[in-house]
């Protein structure tokens, strides 16, 4: 039996709205998109509820139309701008010997206890890229293994509470309920990136009209992200202010003769900024220059925040550009220049069923990789924002969540099982003063189980 998924990817200038059918094999069917300009965001965030929830109802109607399908919940993309990355590791002791999913889950809460998270902020993806059993290191997946001890390494992306809040009252003002919240980057990583890449580790830029966000892949897992404030419209407004013109010609100018090849001595002639009855005539030479010198430093800044990352000397695979911005005719040559030694691919998103001709531009990596994110869990394993364990399985043993150890066996929820996979709910909720009279003792159980 097939289901109907909607994913809204907000991005700085655009918002998109797909519609996709998957069937029982994970096999996806996009039906229905929309896109309309972006209003009422700054940088990929909101800053006026009420303009953004209007532009995204508008891509969502517009996506309804063509698919003649409803969805009551999205899952929607939120921008890099104001996230916080950190690295934690966990502990357990296993009893029995053998790791299960129980083990599993209770490493994974342990490094997200160790990292002691500012209130304000909640955790958008908690990302293990390294598990240890005993001494072995570097296990993929410890699931069934022989072990006494199970430790882990977990890149955890925060983002602050407000954000998300608005985030899901912009969305709700459109008249759908937020199922999930996935980071720009990291769904621009599923839908360009190739098991090969990730297996020898690879960055990904994500390059567009606002803002550019990059993400590290090694060993299969995201192991650093981060965020840089300039896109295409940046070089939209130097053309504006260098040329004298406003921001509708400059933008004309940058997509009909941009380029970062070789400039041409050509004439055109454009309107002047204030008196548009009036134009002048400009050298394609100084189009050319302009737009040279912002790229390049953008790509320099962004080379400058792949060797902060310390993983430079992991990315055997190179970097990967998409979005948008990457599309400008020379912007291979000039990364590899910028770069170094390292070699560059542009990337489209992968090719699935009823795309549409238009969603196969880099632009739309982002949306394209939400779709395939609710059709299938990514990762092996990964806490996502509403506190649920993702994992690539189907079928697990029965386990007791985390928080309940200790405790007399009691009926576990059933597992929300959908075709994407296990979607294992971290806590149960209990009575209010049944929490309060243990909470002390609950505490101290969990915290011997763990060391």
């Amino acid at each position: 039996m097939s289901r109907t998924i909607l994913a809204i990817d907000i991005g700085s200038t655009k918002i998109c709205a797909i519609i996709a059918e998957v069937s029982d094999d994970k096999s996806i069917s996009i039906t229905g998109a929309g896109v309309c300009k972006a209003q009422g965001l700054k940088k990929g965030s909101i800053t006026n509820i009420e303009l953004a929830s209007k532009s995204i109802r508008t891509a969502l109607n517009d996506a309804k139309r063509v698919s003649g399908s409803e969805a009551k919940s999205a899952i929607v993309s939120i921008s890099g701008a104001y996230t916080k990355s950190l690295n934690s590791s966990g502990i357990v002791n296993i009893q029995n010997k053998e790791v299960s999913f129980k083990e599993i889950e209770r490493v994974m809460q342990a490094s997200l206890y160790n990292a002691n998270i500012p209130s304000e902020y909640e955790v958008l993806h908690a990302l293990p890229y390294n598990f240890k059993a005993d001494d072995q290191d570097y296990i993929e997946d410890p699931l069934g293994m022989t072990a006494s001890r199970l430790e882990v390494d977990t890149h955890i992306i925060t983002t602050q509470k407000s954000i998300l809040n608005n985030l899901r009252k912009a969305v709700r003002g459109a008249g759908v309920e937020v199922e999930n919240i996935v980071l720009a980057g990291y769904a621009s990583s599923i839908a360009t990136l190739n098991a090969d890449e990730k297996e020898h580790g690879v960055a990904l830029i994500d390059m567009g009209g606002h803002t550019s966000n990059i993400v590290i892949h090694s060993g299969n897992s995201i192991r650093y992200n981060d965020f840089l404030g300039v896109g295409s419209n940046h070089v939209t407004s130097d053309l504006s202010m260098a040329l004298h013109t406003p921001l509708n010609i400059a933008e004309n100018v940058k997509l009909n003769y941009g380029s970062l090849l070789t400039p041409s001595n050509d004439l055109i002639e454009i309107p002047i900024i204030g008196n548009e009855n009036s134009t002048h005539e400009v050298s394609l030479e100084v189009v050319h220059n302009v737009i040279y010198a912002r790229v390049e430093e953008t790509l320099m800044i962004l080379a400058q925040l792949i060797e902060k990352s310390g993983l430079k000397d992991k990315i055997g695979a190179g970097i990967v550009l998409t979005g948008g911005f990457s599309q400008m005719e020379g912007m291979r040559e000039l990364a590899i220049a910028t770069f170094g030694s390292i070699p560059v691919r542009l990337a489209k998103p992968k090719e699935m069923h009823g795309v549409f001709d238009n969603l196969r531009s880099p632009e739309y990596s982002s949306a394209i990789g939400l779709v395939i994110y609710a059709a299938s869990a990514y990762t092996l394993y990964e806490i996502d924002v509403n506190k649920r364990v993702r994992h690539s399985n189907e079928v697990f043993e029965e386990q007791l969540p985390i928080n309940l150890v200790n405790e007399p066996e009691i009926p576990v929820p059933p597992f929300q099982q959908e075709n994407k996979g296990i979607m294992v709910d971290i806590g149960i909720k209990k009575e209010k003063k049944k929490d309060e009279a243990g909470a002390f003792s609950k505490f101290w159980n969990w915290a011997t189980q763990l060391f």
